[in-house]
C-alpha cells in the first residue's frame, strides 16, 4: 500500500466519523485544557499570596521567589514533553492525557496543602518549586497530547474550529480562576485570604482533575493513531525520526518561533495581568478586586472571539489571521498599555479587551497550524517539544523579567515592548509556512 493510499483511508475513517463523537473528543480535550490552565492561572492571580504565606512576605525579593516558581514549572516542560511525546507516539493519545490530568490536578492541590513559612521554614519554599516541576513535566505533554487529540477527530473543513474550544477552555479556565478569586477576596477579604483563603482555589484542582480524567477515559483511541496501530506503521522511536529529519527538524523551529507571541498573550495579558495591575503601576495601582474584574471582562472579550477567527481561519486560511493578529498586536500594545499604566479603571479595561481583542486570532489559529505540520508518527514529541522550549523563551520567563525590568527602569509601560517584539517575530514566521486549510493530516 503507498504512502497516499494510506492517506486515503485514514481520511475515510475521519470524514465517515459520527459528528458526537467528534463532539466528545472536543469536550475532552478541551476539559484537560480547562483544567491545566486553572491551575497555572490561580498561581499567577493569587502569586501576592503565595509570597506573603510560603515565602515569608510580600517584598520584592519574595515575590521574586514566587515568580521563579512560575519559570521553573516552564523549565521543566521540555522533559515532560519528551517523555509524553515518546510515549504518545508509541502507545497512543487518550491513556497517557487522562493520566496527565491527574498529575497536573494533583500536584496543584497539594500547593494547597502546603503549610506556611512561619511553620516549616524555608521547606514551604521548597516544596512549592517542587510541586511546580510536577506541575510543569505534567503540562509538557499536555497541549501537544490535547491538541493532537481533538485534531485526530475532526474533520478537514472544521479542523480550526473544533480545535479553539480547546483555546476557549483555557481562557474560561482563567476567567473561572478571576471570578473565583475575586469572589473569595470579597467574602472573605484579604487578611482572611492571606491566612488561609488563597488554599481554596488549589484544593478545588481535585475534583475538577478527577472529572476530566473520567471524561477523557471515556473517549476511543483518536482515528488516525488507531489507523497507524492497525498497519502497524507506529514509529519504533518517534524522536529520533523527528530529529533526524531535516524536514521535521524546520517544523520543529517553526513551533519553537511562530508561538513567540503566546508569551505575551496569554501569560502577560491574562495570567500575570493582576499581579501587574497590583503591584507594578505605582500610585496607580489597583485593588486585587479591580485587578481581577479587569482581567475577567477581557477574558470575556477573547473567549467571545477565538471560535469566530477558528472560523475565519476555516474560510480563508491560517496564514491571513495569524499574520493580521501578529500585526495587530504590534501596533496596538503602546497605546493599550498606555491606557493601562493610567491607574482608571475604565480606560484599563479598554486597553486590555483591545489586546485581548487583537491577540485572540493568534490564539484561535496557532495550535490548529502546529498540529498540522507534523505527521501522525511523530505529532506529539516533535509538537510538544517545540512548543515547550518556546514556552521557555517566550512565555514561562515572562513574569520574572517584567517584574525585574520595571524594578529596574521605573516603567510600567515594559511589557508593551515584549508584546511588540514577539509579535513581529510570530509575523516574520507567518512568512515561512505552508498554508494547510481544509487539507487532510499526514499520516507520515
Amino acid at each position: 500500500m503507498t504512502a497516499s493510499e494510506r492517506l486515503d483511508t485514514t481520511a475515510v475513517k475521519v470524514a465517515t466519523a459520527d459528528g458526537a463523537v467528534v463532539r466528545r473528543a472536543t469536550i475532552a480535550g478541551s476539559i484537560g485544557s480547562f483544567v491545566e490552565w486553572y491551575d497555572y492561572g490561580i498561581y499567577g492571580l493569587l502569586t501576592t499570596y503565595l509570597a506573603v504565606s510560603l515565602m515569608g512576605g510580600a517584598e520584592i525579593g519574595d515575590l521574586f521567589l514566587t515568580n521563579v516558581g512560575f519559570l521553573v514549572s516552564f523549565v521543566a516542560r521540555p522533559f515532560g514533553s519528551v517523555i509524553c511525546g515518546y510515549l504518545g507516539d508509541k502507545v497512543g493519545r487518550r491513556t497517557l492525557l487522562a493520566t496527565l490530568l491527574l498529575l497536573i490536578s494533583g500536584s496543584t492541590a497539594a500547593i494547597g496543602l502546603i503549610p506556611s513559612a512561619e511553620v516549616i521554614g524555608i521547606a514551604a519554599p521548597i516544596l512549592l518549586l517542587s510541586l511546580r516541576v510536577l506541575q510543569g513535566i505534567s503540562a509538557g505533554g499536555e497541549v501537544a497530547g490535547a491538541m493532537s487529540f481533538v485534531g485526530e477527530y475532526a474533520r478537514d473543513r472544521h479542523r480550526n474550529f473544533s480545535m479553539s474550544f480547546i483555546a476557549v477552555g483555557s481562557f474560561v479556565a482563567l476567567m473561572f480562576g478571576s471570578a473565583f478569586s475575586a469572589f473569595l477576596i470579597t467574602v472573605l477579604g484579604d487578611d482572611t485570604m492571606t491566612s488561609w483563603g488563597w488554599r481554596v482555589p488549589f484544593l478545588l484542582a481535585a475534583p475538577l482533575g478527577y472529572i476530566g480524567f473520567y471524561i477523557r477515559r471515556k473517549m476511543e483511541e483518536t482515528p488516525h493513531f488507531e489507523a497507524l496501530r492497525e498497519r502497524n506503521d507506529v514509529e519504533r522511536n518517534p524522536l529520533k525520526t523527528a530529529f533526524t529529519s531535516k524536514r521535521h527538524l524546520k517544523a520543529i523551529l517553526i513551533t519553537i518561533l511562530l508561538p513567540a507571541l503566546n508569551g505575551p498573550g496569554y501569560y502577560l495579558l491574562f495570567a500575570y495581568m493582576p499581579t501587574y495591575l497590583k503591584t507594578s503601576l505605582g500610585e496607580h495601582s489597583f485593588s486585587m478586586l479591580q485587578s481581577l474584574s479587569v482581567t475577567a471582562i477581557s477574558l470575556i472579550a477573547i473567549i467571545i472571539c477565538i471560535p469566530l477567527m477558528a472560523r475565519l481561519s476555516d474560510r480563508i486560511g491560517r496564514k491571513p489571521v495569524l499574520a493580521f493578529s501578529a500585526l495587530a498586536m504590534a501596533i496596538v500594545s503602546y497605546p493599550m498599555f498606555v491606557l493601562i499604566a493610567t491607574g482608571d479603571f475604565a480606560l484599563a479595561t479598554i486597553g486590555t479587551v483591545v489586546l485581548a481583542v487583537s491577540f485572540s486570532g493568534h490564539a484561535a489559529v496557532v495550535h490548529t497550524v502546529l498540529t498540522e505540520m507534523f505527521p501522525t508518527t511523530v505529532r506529539y514529541s516533535a509538537y510538544s517539544i517545540g512548543f515547550s522550549i518556546s514556552t521557555i523563551i517566550f512565555g514561562g520567563s515572562a513574569p520574572l523579567i517584567m517584574t525585574e525590568l520595571i524594578q529596574i527602569t521605573g516603567s510600567s509601560i515594559i511589557p508593551a515592548f515584549a508584546s511588540i517584539i514577539t509579535a513581529v517575530i510570530t509575523l516574520v514566521t507567518v512568512l515561512f509556512l505552508t498554508e494547510t486549510k481544509g487539507q487532510p493530516l499526514r499520516s507520515y
